[in-house]
């Protein structure tokens, strides 16, 4: 069962020197063997469950029944618990069962494509590599600030509600213990679910990348076929991640949701008393998993905006090659100057003026305002540029869920559904008296 598997961290799969001590991968690699997550033998692979189930399952489940305290007064008391551990068990569960899946399948060097980096350009490479870095402190960025509040109010409850507490034993050891498992829960579920979606963000960067060079072939002499060859590529890039990704962006936003409305409907309850010793909690879990939320849907409609504006390129394309063609064929006209690739095509807003100091880094060769240098005429005919236009019209490429392209169109609906059941809600339970 387990010769079979590739491992989750493979130093010869790098072409790395195993001696190598300081390599780009040894965070990630230090990184994923302290989560547990390596799977490449039967032991790893017992550890790695049966830290979940422990984590992930059977101390949430203990603090809900074991913990709930009816008893104490109304600062200790935790109404919103089952809410809070449901929520984030139910998203790290589907993490941590699409993260092991991938893994087992695939393997992390070709689920991140690092199998194919050869093929790109030297750019692709190293812009990959520097995302690869960055990935961790993403996580870092989100987690930690949320888990520092998280453990200064398990501090709290515990130091100030013990002798209201139903504990065995040795009070202090026994407040001790509870307090670090289960922030050990609440720090490993979250810290599954933001890897799974910082690997969603890492794979998407990869393409926006790859997007990028693709520009270039617009710039240079190129043919239609490298051109449909390169795209090709790109697209079925994109389809294997969605294919890969598509069960888990789904069950993130039906679990998400669902936590959400059900936390709304049980503190909108006329009976419910809110404060920050009993909603806290509840609040913070809700912002982790809107922002995991976030991460997915901005990765996924990001390169599925890059994807789509190549439709735009090629038809600019397309007309400069045209319009310069026919001011070099037409003698009898008078014939604008042609535009050559070592001139400067400026951005020209209403009032006339240059737009190239106003515009900073919001514009890249994918998506701009720039003219293109004409090349195409010379080499490439009319209707082979109009049959590569009609192609990128008919075959738009990005992340698909099921056959549902997540474009901002897509982010539109979700928002006009959730933002329609919330007021739904609101109509339901808001009496103004």
């Amino acid at each position: 069962m387990g010769d079979n598997r590739e491992p989750l961290v493979d130093r010869s799969s790098f072409k790395r020197s195993i001696s190598h001590p300081l390599d780009e991968f040894q965070t990630f690699r230090t990184y994923l063997r302290w989560m547990c997550m390596d799977q490449s033998n039967i032991w790893t692979t017992c550890l790695s469950w049966f830290l979940f189930i422990v984590l992930g399952l059977v101390v949430p489940s203990l603090s809900r029944f074991l913990l709930a305290c009816s008893t104490c007064d109304a600062k200790h008391a935790r109404p919103y618990d089952w809410v809070i551990q449901l929520s984030l068990s139910s998203v790290s569960a589907t993490s941590f069962v699409c993260l092991t899946r991938f893994v087992k399948k695939y393997g992390l060097k070709r689920f991140m494509f690092f199998d194919k980096l050869y093929n790109e350009s030297e750019t692709v490479r190293k812009g990959y590599t520097a995302q690869l870095n960055r990935s961790l402190k993403i996580v870092s960025i989100f987690v930690l600030p949320c888990f520092l509040a998280e453990t200064a109010y398990k501090v709290w409850w515990y130091a100030s509600g013990a002798s209201q507490i139903p504990f065995l034993g040795i009070v202090w050891l026994s407040d001790s213990v509870a307090c670090f498992m289960e922030l050990s829960s609440w720090l490993y579920r979250t810290t599954v679910f933001f890897l799974v979606c910082v690997l969603f963000h890492l794979v998407c960067n990869l393409q926006v990348l790859r997007l990028q060079d693709f520009a270039l072939f617009f710039q240079v002499e190129s043919d239609v076929g490298s051109v449909l060859i390169e795209h090709l590529r790109i697209r079925r890039h994109l389809r294997i991640i969605s294919h890969r990704f598509r069960s888990f962006i789904l069950w993130c936003l039906i679990l998400i949701t669902g936590s959400q409305f059900t936390s709304l409907l049980i503190t909108l309850k006329a009976t419910s008393e809110l404060n920050i010793y009993k909603a806290g909690e509840l609040v913070m879990c809700s912002l982790t998993l809107l922002t995991g939320l976030c991460i997915l849907l901005r990765s996924a409609t990001k390169i599925t905006h890059k994807a789509q504006a190549v439709t735009c390129l090629a038809s600019k394309w397309h007309i400069c090659a045209t319009l310069d063609s026919f001011d070099v064929n037409d003698g009898e006209t008078p014939r604008t100057p042609v535009i050559h690739a070592h001139q400067a095509c400026p951005r020209v807003g209403t009032d006339g003026e240059s737009e190239s100091e106003d515009v900073g880094d919001e514009e890249d060769d994918l998506d701009n305002n720039n003219l293109i240098p004409v090349y195409a005429y010379s080499t490439i005919s009319y209707q082979k540029r109009q049959a590569l236009v009609t192609y990128f019209e008919n075959n738009r490429a990005g992340i698909t869920v099921y056959g549902f392209m997540l474009d901002r169109g897509t982010l539109h609906t979700i928002f006009g559904i959730e933002l329609s059941l919330v007021l739904w809600l609101l109509g339901k339970t808001v009496v103004f008296s």
